[in-house]
């Protein structure tokens, strides 16, 4: 092929994410080269390529002419299900490629398999990026937020294309050099943990305002489209108010109300919670997210559980609680304890990052980080600007709770925060996101925790040693002797 001719990147793997991407980088003008195993998905492509555009893209049906028809040096990008095939797409696409060439792989890996593969590539010469891709179909088509980890010149071979195709927001593309190795993947695992949270977050305050307030679909969709115009502006709170509003077309009432409460996932919530475990950060807020999915998809034994339970005598405490609620109040005190929430959410995920690069050595920049969120992501949210101030004011930022602006708002929040924490639990609705972001704030804002008992018994049942307070060094006591002595 004449140089003139050939594309500046390609793209493999032509699923939803895989198209609208492929479509999405044509549009701002590069010329793309596309390939995928099955043929149709080819075909398909280059059809929405005309109709949409037409859009500088080509399709090709060997991975050999899909990678000639590329520029050196060579950029492919890989669109494929995690694990195996994408060991697989690189085993068929790294033969025909060259030293100094790049692999991207825009999929959500285990940051240890792009880690091993970073590797393999170097040895044939290759140089490789694990890159987040966050926003869903539509982000991937109209500006995702893009987290690039791995080689430095791998990801200025690509950073025009990049910047271009991500989201813009008022300061800048939302895409950055995360950092080494791995890096890429991790910052979106945890964002897709921070997701899981305000998932969960926003689906409780859903159940206080629905079943304490009383309020109907039409109710909740102006509730919330209202939020989304102030502190809690997200894409989130939006797409909730949209849900609201849509009416079931196979009966009655919206449709909301007809769709079976079992939470599917795909795993990095729960590798976002692993993560936590042996880095030793705490992220209640995500962990509780997660658990609640799994209790959700035991929707037999839940329903087996309310008869059991009823007929042991449970009583139904919502009515009587309801009985006496001021509607406007509750809503003002759910918006704040969601908000306080929120910023809890994002503390254990912040630090839980931080904990990571450290480790690694990677240099996470966490005010970019917010600010590369604060588009095309999922958890894109007005307050993320606040956070990329935070850290901003304070790199070294022990937590986004002792940010002095954040500081001052969860203690201007915490009465409503209380009453609606409290309020579920008389009420007998489970709350375990905002219940363990209040523990965790509550926890972290205290001098003095109990945990001196507990140093205390594990030294009398596993001589642990403890230290004290008023005094250097390590000690362990004759507990159980000197408690019977003293008889």
């Amino acid at each position: 092929m004449e140089a003139s001719t050939l594309s500046r990147i390609g793209l493999a793997g032509l699923a939803v994410m895989g198209q609208n991407l492929a479509l999405n980088i044509a549009e701002k003008g590069f010329p793309i080269s596309v390939y995928n195993r099955t043929t149709s998905k080819v075909d398909e492509t280059l059809d929405r390529a005309h109709s949409e555009g037409p859009y500088p893209l080509t399709g090709h049906r060997t991975p050999r002419d899909f990678i000639l028809s590329i520029k050196k040096p060579r950029s492919v990008i890989i669109l494929v299900k995690a694990g195996a095939p994408v060991d697989q797409t690189i085993q068929a696409l790294s033969e025909h490629m060259d030293p100094g060439d790049t692999i991207i792989d825009g999929g959500n890996e285990w940051y240890e398999n792009t880690e091993r593969r970073i590797v393999e590539a170097n040895n044939k010469g290759l140089l490789y990026l694990g890159m987040g891709v966050s926003g869903g179909e539509e982000g991937a088509r109209n500006g995702p937020s893009l987290m690039p980890g791995g080689s430095f010149e791998a990801y200025n071979n690509i950073k025009d294309i990049v910047e271009k195709v991500a989201a813009q927001v008022e300061d800048g593309p939302c895409v950055t050099y995360i950092g080494e190795g791995g890096s890429g993947n991790f910052v979106k695992m945890v964002h897709n943990g921070i997701e899981y949270g305000d998932m969960q977050l926003i689906s409780e305050a859903y159940d206080v305002l629905k079943n304490v307030g009383g309020l109907s679909n039409a109710d909740l969709a102006e509730i919330f489209d209202e939020w989304n115009k102030g502190e809690l502006e997200s894409f989130l709170i939006e797409i909730t108010a949209d849900i609201f509003k849509v009416k079931d077309e196979h009966g009655e009432g919206e449709l909301v109300d007809k769709i079976l409460d079992k939470t599917g996932m795909k795993g990095t919530g729960k590798w976002t919670v692993q993560q936590a475990a042996e880095l030793s950060v705490a992220a209640p807020t995500i962990a509780a997210s997660l658990d609640c999915r799994y209790l959700s998809g035991l929707k037999d034994e839940r329903v087996e559980a309310a008869k059991v339970l009823a007929d042991a005598g449970l009583k139904e405490e919502v009515g009587a609680v309801r009985t006496g609620i001021d509607k406007k109040r509750l809503i003002d005190d759910v918006r704040q304890a969601l908000y306080a929430s929120k910023i809890c959410s994002y503390a254990q995920g912040m630090n839980l990052l931080r904990a990571k690069s450290v480790e690694k050595n990677w240099n996470l920049n966490f005010g970019e980080l917010a600010r590369i969120w604060k588009g095309g992501c999922i958890i894109r949210a007005v307050f993320l600007d606040r956070i990329k101030k935070a850290y901003q004011r304070n790199p070294n930022l022990a937590s986004l709770v002792v940010d002095p602006e954040f500081a001052k708002e969860m203690v201007q929040r915490q009465a409503a925060w209380r009453r609606v924490v409290g309020l579920a639990v008389s009420a007998g609705i489970s709350t375990p996101g905002m219940c363990a972001s209040l523990a965790y704030f509550d926890t972290y804002r205290r001098a003095r925790l109990p945990a001196n008992l507990v140093q205390a018994q594990r030294d009398l049942f596993g001589a642990h040693t403890y230290e004290r307070v008023d005094r250097p060094g390590a000690f362990h006591t004759e507990w159980t002797k000197l408690a019977r002595k003293s008889k």
